[in-house]
């Protein structure tokens, strides 16, 4: 018999995981994925001269542009698009707090660092599952596509696609024009090996849950937050 699984619940461990696995993907150094490297490389320059700027901070930062931008091309704003920048604003914070503590953990060598990478391949993956079983709006990434999925009647997985390679380009030109041609910081082999693998490992995490439990909403929230 399938156990009951509240979306609320689902969210709180989506973010948690998601967060704590993008911190062992950072503490690897193998590459960050294609959605969240922009971010990254924004950080990566920005704290060369104001230490402070933190990855999360950049995150929520970058998430809020991108909220912008699909508003201006949409030509409206949406309830659900704050919401979906405070699901950013918590996921950056609990990212800077787990960095602090993967920097605990040894990374000298390939053996540990390809373990970091792996186990945070694998919990983001599953981060990703537990939020899409959930109402509560996504950071903007998901949001984005969504969106313009919606609106221009869309594929949404040929929209994702296109989404991640634009947002793979993006970092890669960050990147040299940040720290010169040929250099590249955030995006590297672990990068390629996300973006082949990442929707499956989403895929077999959904199968997973909903093989195990059936979601429901303890909640009554899900139209407020529309």
């Amino acid at each position: 018999m399938k156990r009951t699984f509240y979306t609320e619940a689902a969210y709180a461990a989506g973010l948690f995981a998601l967060a704590l696995g993008t911190a062992l993907m950072e503490r690897a150094d193998f590459g960050m994925s294609m959605v969240v490297a922009p971010a990254y490389l924004l950080h990566l320059k920005v704290s060369q001269t104001l230490g402070w700027f933190s990855f999360g901070m950049a995150e929520f930062c970058f998430q809020a542009c991108l909220i912008a931008v699909l508003a201006a091309v949409l030509r409206r704003f949406r309830r659900r698009y704050l919401f979906s920048f405070l699901t950013a604003f918590l996921y950056g914070t609990l990212l800077d707090v787990l960095m602090q503590a993967a920097a605990l953990l040894g990374a000298d060598g390939f053996l540990p660092r390809a373990a970091w990478y792996a186990a945070g391949q694998l919990i983001c993956s599953a981060g990703v599952a537990l939020l899409f079983h959930t109402y509560i709006p996504l950071e903007a990434y998901e949001l984005f596509v969504k969106e313009l999925s919606d609106r221009f009647h869309l594929n949404i997985s040929r929209t994702k696609t296109v989404y991640d390679c634009c947002s793979c380009a993006l970092a890669l030109a960050l990147s040299f024009l940040f720290f010169g041609f040929g250099r590249f910081e955030g995006v590297k082999l672990g990068t390629l090996l996300c973006a082949l693998v990442n929707g499956w490992l989403i895929g077999r995490c959904s199968a997973l849950l909903e093989k195990r439990f059936v979601f429901a909403d303890a909640l009554d929230l899900a139209k407020r937050l529309a």
